[in-house]
């Protein structure tokens, strides 16, 4: 029983000395578009963000890390019954610079978690028009946030990796630059429907 217990162990973790050696850099980000159309409200939705990323082992299996990118989505809107259309755009720089921890579970398998602090400086846009008026808003808003994020890091060869996050515990402060009025959130737990997916190309040493 106990020859079995060991080989079971040895097939699911490999029981490797496989590590990401300090000096090593990589490249990596996130590319997405999603369009959604509610044809009972007459209403769509587009999302679009990219967030490239690059990374640094500053020792064996410790990497930091900075994001940035764009991200930016419309809210477009038409009332069956006023006739007046609403669009609600939302555009923003993003940063977020990170700490990633890794563990060896295989020759080619890690599992890690990332320490990040994503920060957002935007602008919110809503403008409506309708037979009888029209005129629009502007706010601009910044947001603030620390986030801790569990993952799987699968290596296909020495330079190129699937990884994928699944969840995230953290807080988030949302706040509108004039206007009195600011928001925190805070998010724990596995979410599946908040698993993501990236390829990194690593530069081998």
């Amino acid at each position: 029983m106990k020859k079995l217990l060991l080989a079971s162990a040895i097939a699911l973790f490999g029981l490797s000395n496989a590590q990401i050696a300090k000096g090593t850099t990589y490249l990596s980000g996130v590319v997405n578009y999603s369009s959604t159309q509610d044809n009972n409200t007459d209403s769509k939705v587009e999302k679009f963000t990219i967030t490239p990323t690059v990374g640094y082992f500053v020792g064996t299996n410790l990497a930091v890390g900075l994001g940035v990118g764009y991200t930016t989505a419309t809210n477009t809107s038409t009332s069956p019954i006023s006739t007046v259309e609403t669009k609600i755009s939302d555009d923003a720089f993003v940063v977020k610079p990170f700490v990633r921890k890794y563990w060896t579970l295989g020759d080619k398998l890690y599992i890690f978690g990332q320490l990040e602090v994503p920060m957002a400086f935007g602008k919110e846009k809503s403008e409506y028009s309708g037979t009888a008026s029209q005129y629009n808003t502007e706010n601009k808003y910044t947001s603030i946030g620390v986030n801790v994020k569990p993952g799987l890091d699968y290596f296909l060869n020495k330079n190129w990796s699937i990884e994928a996050t699944i969840g995230e515990f953290g807080y988030n402060n949302f706040k509108y630059k004039d206007l009195d009025k600011s928001t925190d959130n805070f998010n724990f737990g596995l979410n599946l429907s908040s698993v993501t997916f990236g390829v990194k190309y690593v530069f081998a040493k």
